[in-house]
């Protein structure tokens, strides 16, 4: 354990909200899982988790984490707000207004993705690389892009489980799962659609399943259009899914074929196991990236 000050850090996610308080991940000081119920009962919890750390000055900011989508203008009346979630209850919970009313310190608050993707460029797979690109294949699919550190924000955050990707001729009686597009990429790639489509949960399939074919195409289809729009330098792709290793040979293969030999750079071509790859964090990147956020906002508030 090294001297210096203390982060909160949170990862709200639509299933649980970690709570970590500590430096780094090799310094974590105290942790807690909360379960993720409605907007008041989880987030006073999440305020009893860390007021005592508060009460005795041992925080300097919390860094948060959060499933979406997220209203991050800061001139906008609705900052800091949860806003078309498809989570029941949580659609115009004010995130950030009731951590900052309930602990009296800076909070900062970015999207799930944007910290996992800190987090993996800080102590991860993507330390050292100029343009990073981290995806989350799951309960939703979402996707942040980094350039020197530094998420991309625009009009809105990057809502990349919302592309169209091309539909399979075998799939096409498939509606999809999202309540918003239908078969967009999250509506045909992720866990809800899996089971929706299947009737089985992700989880229950063999790893021999001819399934695992299609959804190899459809998360390579999305990835390609990432590389030939954003140009990473690593792809990270975490999330419940891709809990399925062998996934990833297949995604690679599909993604050098989908690129139809457009994009030469040889880290594509000759290094395409280092190029998509699984997350080094594992499933801490988004709490362990909330730890960079809260610590990046004292030493530059």
């Amino acid at each position: 354990m090294v001297d210096g000050p203390l982060y909160g850090a949170l990862e709200a996610g639509g299933t649980k909200f970690m709570c970590v308080v500590g430096r780094s991940p090799q310094d974590v000081v105290d942790e807690k899982r909360i379960e993720t119920t409605d907007p008041q009962s989880t987030l006073g919890k999440v305020v009893a988790f860390f007021e005592p750390h508060c009460r005795a000055g041992r925080l300097s900011a919390i860094g948060v984490g959060s499933f979406g989508p997220l209203d991050l203008d800061e001139a906008s009346p609705t900052y800091g707000q949860i806003t078309t979630t498809p989570k029941p209850g949580w659609q115009n919970a004010d995130l950030l207004g009731s951590l900052r009313a309930g602990l009296g310190l800076p909070v900062v608050l970015d999207t799930d993705v944007n910290a996992a993707a800190l987090g993996e460029y800080t102590w991860g797979a993507g330390v050292g690389l100029r343009a990073l690109m981290y995806l989350t294949v799951g309960t939703g699919i979402g996707g942040a892009f980094l350039y020197d550190g530094q998420p991309l924000h625009g009009m809105q955050h990057s809502e990349m489980g919302h592309v169209r990707i091309p539909r399979d001729a075998a799939d096409s009686l498939f509606l999809g799962a999202c309540p918003f597009h239908g078969a967009c990429f999250e509506g045909l790639a992720s866990g809800p659609a899996i089971e929706q489509r299947l009737g089985r949960r992700g989880e229950d399939l063999s790893d021999k399943d001819a399934f695992w074919n299609l959804e190899a195409d459809y998360i390579a289809s999305a990835l390609a259009i990432y590389v030939v729009v954003l140009s990473p330098m690593r792809i990270i792709v975490g999330g419940g899914v891709m809990h399925r290793k062998f996934l990833f040979p297949m995604i690679r293969e599909r993604l050098l074929e989908f690129l139809g030999d457009y994009v030469l750079d040889p880290r594509i071509l000759r290094q395409t196991d280092s190029y998509v790859v699984p997350p080094a964090l594992g499933g801490h990147s988004g709490v362990y990236g909330a730890l960079g956020l809260a610590a990046r906002h004292a030493l530059h508030p």
